[in-house]
C-alpha cells in the first residue's frame, strides 16, 4: 500500500512539478547555471529576484533532478536540466514555457465539461479563439508557440532520421514537407541524401523570418525550397510527402483533405509519410496516450493508432504499407502509397 500511496501523490502532485519546472525556466535559472556551479545568492543576483526564495525553487528544482546541490549551497546542472538551457541544441525550454503557461493552463480546467459535453477545444472555450487564429492575433504568445514547436521538431527530428534509417529513398528525387516549419527535417534529409530536392509548404508568417529557415544554415539551399500556401487548399506536386506533427492538430474530416490534397498532386507511384506519436495497443504505457488528452483540451485533433492513419490514408486514395519506428517508439512514420 505504501508503494500505492507513493504513486498516487506522485500524480496528485503532478500540477506542482510542472509549475516548479516552469518557474525555473522562465526566471532563468537554467540559463544562470550554464556556465558553471553557482549558489542561490548569486543566481538571485543576476535574475533580480529573491535569493530566499530562490533557494527554496532551486532546492525543489534539485528533488526533480534538474539540478545538483553539493555540501556548500552550490547548484549545478544535471544533463536533464541541461536541456533547459536557451543555448542547447536539443533544447525544451520552448516546450516548458509553452506547457506551463498560462494559455494551456487555463485550457485544461475545462476538461471535465468538454468529456461530459462530448465538444473538444477548451482553448476555444476559454479564448473564444481556435489556438491557431489566437496566436496569429497575439504575437507575444505566438513566439513561445513558435519557440516550443522549434524545440519540439529538434527532438524529433533525431527520432525521424533514426526510424527511417534503413529506408530506400533511392526511387524519390523530391520531397514536400506539409506544414514543415522552418524545414530542420526535410533539410536533415537533404544532407544525408544529396539526389533529393525538397519543398516546405508552410504559412507566410512561418517562413518570413529568413534567419530561421535551415536551408542555407545547413548547406542545402540551392536543392531546398520554400512556398507560402493552404495544405486544406493545394500542395505543390513532389514525388512524396510528409506530415509531420501536424495531423494529430485536426479532425478525421480535415487530416482527409490534406492527405487528399496530396494524393491528388502526388504522382503515380507517390509516397507520403505521417510523423506522430503513434498509439499502441491497450495496456502499454505511452506518452501518446496523455497527448491525445492534449489534443483533445487545445484543438480537434487527436493522436491515432497505426490502424486509424490507415484508415485516413485509404479514405485519402492512398495505401498504408507499413510503420517505421525508432528504438524508443516515441514517435511512428506511417508510410503510404498511392493507390
Amino acid at each position: 500500500m505504501e508503494d500505492a500511496n507513493a504513486k498516487l501523490m506522485e500524480l496528485i502532485s503532478g500540477m506542482w512539478r510542472s509549475q516548479i519546472l516552469y518557474t525555473g525556466v522562465k526566471l532563468g535559472v537554467f540559463d544562470a547555471l550554464a556556465h558553471g556551479p553557482k549558489n542561490a545568492v548569486r543566481v538571485a543576483r543576476e535574475l533580480d529576484v529573491d535569493a530566499g526564495l530562490l533557494y527554496r525553487l532551486m532546492r525543489a528544482l534539485g528533488s526533480l533532478e534538474l539540478l545538483k546541490e553539493d555540501n556548500n549551497g552550490n547548484f549545478s546542472l544535471t544533463p536533464i536540466g541541461e536541456l533547459l538551457r536557451r543555448d542547447h541544441p536539443q533544447t525544451l525550454r520552448g516546450v516548458t514555457l509553452w506547457e506551463g503557461g498560462s494559455l494551456s493552463y487555463f485550457a485544461w480546467r475545462h476538461l471535465a465539461d468538454l468529456i461530459k459535453e462530448g465538444k473538444q477545444d477548451g482553448f476555444v472555450r476559454e479564448f473564444g479563439w481556435p489556438l491557431f487564429e489566437y496566436l496569429s492575433q497575439n504575437p507575444s504568445h505566438g513566439e513561445v508557440f513558435n519557440e516550443a514547436m522549434s524545440s519540439l521538431s529538434s527532438m524529433d527530428n533525431a527520432l525521424v532520421l533514426e526510424a527511417l534509417e534503413n529506408y530506400d529513398f533511392s526511387g524519390i528525387s523530391h520531397l514536400c514537407d506539409i506544414g514543415g516549419g522552418h524545414g530542420l527535417t526535410l533539410c536533415s534529409l537533404l544532407v544525408k541524401y544529396p539526389h533529393l530536392r525538397g519543398t516546405v509548404l508552410e504559412l507566410p508568417n512561418v517562413i518570413e523570418q529568413k534567419e530561421l529557415l535551415w536551408a542555407d544554415r545547413m548547406g542545402v539551399g540551392d536543392r531546398c525550397t520554400y512556398m507560402s500556401g493552404d495544405m486544406f487548399r493545394e500542395v505543390p506536386p513532389a514525388g512524396a510527402y510528409m506530415v509531420k506533427r501536424v495531423l494529430h492538430d485536426w479532425n478525421d474530416e480535415e487530416c482527409i483533405q490534406i492527405l487528399s490534397n496530396a494524393h491528388k498532386a502526388a504522382p503515380r507511384d507517390g509516397r507520403v509519410f505521417i510523423m506522430e506519436a503513434v498509439v499502441p495497443g491497450p495496456d502499454a504505457p505511452h506518452l501518446s496516450k496523455l497527448l491525445d488528452i492534449h489534443m483533445l483540451v487545445m484543438a480537434t485533433g487527436r493522436e491515432r493508432t497505426t490502424e486509424e492513419y490507415a484508415g485516413l490514408l485509404e479514405e485519402a486514395g492512398w495505401t498504408y504499407r507499413q510503420t517505421w519506428y525508432p528504438a524508443s517508439k516515441m514517435l511512428g512514420v506511417v508510410e503510404g502509397v498511392k493507390a
